[in-house]
């Protein structure tokens, strides 16, 4: 295993073809990573394969993109149960899943239920829906209990003000640093509560290797540097 390096606080590890394979090339570069599922069916097939990777832990996840009104609340609740580490979960309110949102909002109500009595890390997705997140995970008790990750934080100023003095952490990389915005709330987020991620690959079956990672993660390190002098991207990590 190479010295540790950096830390990806949200990858979809369970988007590509082998992750086990890219797990291990990871592991050689010296990365350690928080592989987010989207489904508790990916969730226990993708731990299936990296349970006995060191440098990987993986997140039990439902992501609002997916949530079909079926049985989801029920299988991630249960799937919870068994890990400390939770997500992609959170809220999507864009118009292309907003349809959803009743069925959205019982699952991650599920989730934080099942988060509530302490201990979790949960990495949240929040389109359009930051304040109602915070308001589901304040209401169930895992906003006092978890550590609470905002991936890729997209909200108002208000709710950013809010997350932060919530104590939440936010997790940020490239394509939110890409934004005006994002890096303004790079600025803002408390630096020992802010981590690095790459969110990667960008949809599923993309060819997206370990180096493709650690590459994305240098870029965002050096802009996260050049907004917070003082910053340590290698102390910014998890485990």
């Amino acid at each position: 295993m190479g010295e540790a390096r950096l830390f990806d606080a949200h990858v979809h590890l369970d988007w590509l073809a082998e992750p086990a394979r890219a797990a291990a090339d990871a592991g050689r570069l010296g990365l350690r990573m928080l592989c987010c599922t989207v489904s508790p069916k990916g969730y226990q097939h993708t731990i299936s394969q990296l349970n006995g990777f060191d440098d990987v832990r993986v997140a039990a996840g439902m992501h609002p993109w997916f949530v079909d009104g079926g049985t989801d609340a029920e299988k991630i609740a249960s799937a919870i149960e068994g890990t400390d580490w939770v997500g992609e979960v959170g809220l999507d309110f864009g118009r292309a899943h907003v349809a959803t949102k009743k069925d959205q909002l019982r699952v991650f109500e599920a989730v934080a239920e099942a988060c509530s009595y302490g201990g979790k890390t949960i990495s949240v997705h929040a389109v359009r829906s930051a304040g109602t997140c915070l308001d589901v995970l304040d209401r169930t008790g895992a906003l006092a209990s978890c550590r609470c990750i905002f991936h890729w934080f997209s909200g108002t100023s208000e709710e950013l003000v809010r997350a932060r003095e919530a104590g939440c952490w936010f997790s940020v990389g490239e394509r939110m640093l890409a934004t005006r915005r994002g890096r303004e709330y790079a600025r803002q987020v408390p630096t020992d509560r802010l981590l690095l991620e790459t969110d990667l690959p960008e949809h599923e079956g993309d060819a997206t290797c370990a180096a493709n990672i650690a590459a994305s993660l240098d870029r965002a390190a050096q802009t996260l540097q050049a907004l917070r002098p003082g910053w340590d991207p290698r102390s910014a990590r998890l485990f």
